[in-house]
């Protein structure tokens, strides 16, 4: 039976990030059997629509489905970035490849009914590099009221600007910006991650969160909505207006669905709420059955850009993983 060594210990302690060691079989198993549950559940919300699907995708070129995946990709790789600089502030700065194969690998399980997958996966491979499950925890419930705070601003500017009456019927999801601003005060964070902790009876954060960390989290998650804009813009822009407004409506009308869609958490990664709200934003400029086409085609994109960003972020952290003789010859020295 190994011996846990001091060191080791106390680099868990302080969430010092130490090279990844290869997967026991046991737990190597389980997340095998977490992807293929993931993907198994991610092609079903894809195939009991594809009559629908199929339909849109034969109504889109293939220039603007390609150009909808890239700002997709982009757009995840934002949301990365603000899982990680909270993950940072927090005390575990992790290296862009391997933070990306925990977000990403972890993130597919919002495919799979149920609010905790995800933040389960990603405290199990964050422990594996150092990171407190208490930490990875709290950067991950950290995330959503970021992006949700940041999508309800960004979704209220641009459709103030592109359509001013767009926004009108939804102006009630807007009376939580004021809510979401105090929130986000360090000092408030802090005492409700504190308090949170204490009734799990676990310790304090090492380190709180800063004012700086927060706002950089919050600079990644607009770069996001944007990116995610673009990704729907490539998609309106084919079967209804054009030009820097479409673009604009585009950004909002993502990011407000979006918005509506995660306060739902029992079907999984909002399926159907989004696109239901999609449809209902983009009426002003599609009509309806080109607002349906473009919500499923979305999500489609969105799912490829999720297998795609999840595959490419385990094949770039793999080459980082030291071989087991190397591992030895560590430990050994």
């Amino acid at each position: 039976m190994p011996v846990e060594r001091p060191e080791d210990r106390r680099e868990e302690e302080e969430g010092a990030v130490r090279p990844a060691r290869p997967a026991k079989p046991l737990r190597r198993l389980v997340r095998v059997a977490f992807l293929l549950v993931a993907l198994g559940f991610g092609a079903w919300a894809v195939a009991r629509q594809w009559t629908e699907i199929s339909a849109g995708f034969a109504r889109l070129s293939w220039p603007s489905l390609v150009l909808s995946l890239v700002a997709v990709v982009a757009a995840l790789g934002g949301g990365m970035m603000t899982w990680r600089s909270l993950l940072a502030d927090l005390g575990s700065p992790l290296p862009v490849r391997a933070g990306a194969k925990v977000f990403f690998v972890g993130q597919l399980g919002k495919y799979i009914p149920g609010s905790l997958w995800p933040v389960l996966a990603q405290m199990e491979m964050g422990r594996e590099l150092g990171v407190p499950r208490p930490r990875s925890a709290a950067a991950f419930f950290l995330t959503l009221p970021v992006q949700l705070a940041s999508g309800l601003v960004v979704s209220a500017v641009t459709l103030l600007v592109a359509l001013p009456g767009t926004a009108v019927p939804y102006a009630w999801v807007f009376l939580l910006v004021p809510v979401l601003a105090v929130a986000f005060e360090p000092r408030v964070i802090n005492a409700v991650l504190g308090f949170g902790l204490r009734k799990l009876g676990r310790g304090p954060l090492e380190r709180p969160l800063t004012r700086r960390g927060m706002l950089t989290a919050l600079g990644w998650a607009t770069l996001g909505w944007i990116a995610y804009g673009l990704h729907l813009a490539a998609l309106v822009t084919q079967l209804g207006p054009s030009g820097a407004s479409a673009v604009l409506f585009s950004i909002g009308a993502f990011a407000l669905s979006w918005c509506l869609g995660i306060m739902t958490f029992v079907v999984p990664a909002g399926a159907g709420v989004r696109e239901v709200a999609m449809v209902a934003v983009m009426a002003p400029v599609l009509d309806r059955g080109s607002a349906i086409a473009v919500a499923l085609c979305s999500r489609v994109v969105i799912v490829i850009g999720d297998l795609v960003c999840a595959g490419a972020a385990g094949l770039a952290a793999r080459r980082e993983v030291p071989s087991p003789h190397d591992a030895a010859r560590e430990e050994s020295g």
